[in-house]
C-alpha cells in the first residue's frame, strides 16, 4: 500500500469531498468516464474496489465490493448494491458465474502487480465463460497525485494482470485522451479488457 491508508473514514471522505466539488457537478466532469463505462456494455458487473460507488452509479446496474466500510455505508446510501469481503461472500450474489464482467477501476495501482492479479483471480469464479474483466489505471500525473498510489500500472502491466489471470486480451486504450497526456493530465486513463474464455 501506498503512505496512506485506503481503509480509514479520511479516505471515504477525501473521495467525497473530491467528486461533491460544487464545479465538477456543473461541469459533469463524469461524463466522458460514465460514457466509456456504459458503451462497453458490460452487463451485470462486480465493481472491485467500488469505493463510494461512482462507477456502479455510472453503469446503473452491478454490485460492488470494498475493503473500506465508511465507502461502503456511503456507497450504500447513494443507492448502490455494496459490501466489504465478507459480506459478499454471504450475499445471494456470491455465485459462479453470477456477473457478465468483472471491473477493477482505480485499484490495481494501490498494490504490487502480483497483489493485483491475485485479486482479479480471487474474483474470476463470479463471472461467466465468456464474460469480461476491465482494469482502469491513471497514468503517469493521476498515480502521483494520491499518495495512496503504490505501484504505477501501464497498459503492459495491466495486460500482465489479464495474462497471469488467463484472460485472453481483447484491446487497450488510453481514455480521453492520447496517452501522451497522461503525463501532464492526471484524469486520463489505461484501459486493458479481457475475455474469458
Amino acid at each position: 500500500m501506498g503512505d496512506l491508508d485506503t481503509r480509514g473514514s479520511g479516505y471515504t471522505e477525501r473521495l467525497d469531498t473530491l467528486e461533491g466539488a460544487r464545479w465538477k457537478r456543473w461541469l459533469d466532469v463524469q461524463a466522458p468516464y460514465r460514457w466509456n463505462l456504459r458503451r462497453l456494455e458490460l452487463g451485470f458487473t462486480l465493481d472491485i474496489g467500488c469505493g463510494i460507488g461512482r462507477n456502479l452509479l455510472h453503469l446503473g446496474h452491478g454490485v460492488g465490493i470494498d475493503h473500506n466500510a465508511d465507502s461502503v455505508a456511503l456507497a450504500r446510501r447513494r443507492g448502490c448494491t455494496a459490501f466489504d469481503a465478507v459480506g459478499f461472500r454471504a450475499s445471494e450474489f456470491a455465485e459462479p458465474g453470477r456477473f457478465d464482467s468483472l471491473l477493477l477501476a482505480h485499484v490495481v495501482e494501490h498494490m504490487s502487480e502480483t497483489e493485483a492479479a491475485a485479486l482479479v483471480a480471487e474474483h474470476l469464479p463470479f463471472v461467466r465463460s465468456g464474460g469480461r474483466v476491465v482494469l482502469i489505471a491513471p497514468q503517469e500525473a493521476g498515480f502521483r497525485s494520491d499518495p495512496t498510489h503504490a505501484e504505477f500500472m501501464d497498459g503492459a502491466r495491466l495486460r500482465a494482470i489479464l495474462d497471469a489471470n488467463g484472460v485472453t486480451f481483447e484491446r487497450g486504450y488510453s481514455f480521453p485522451f492520447p496517452r501522451f497526456v497522461g503525463r501532464v493530465f492526471p484524469h486520463n486513463e489505461s484501459v486493458a479488457i479481457g475475455r474469458l474464455a
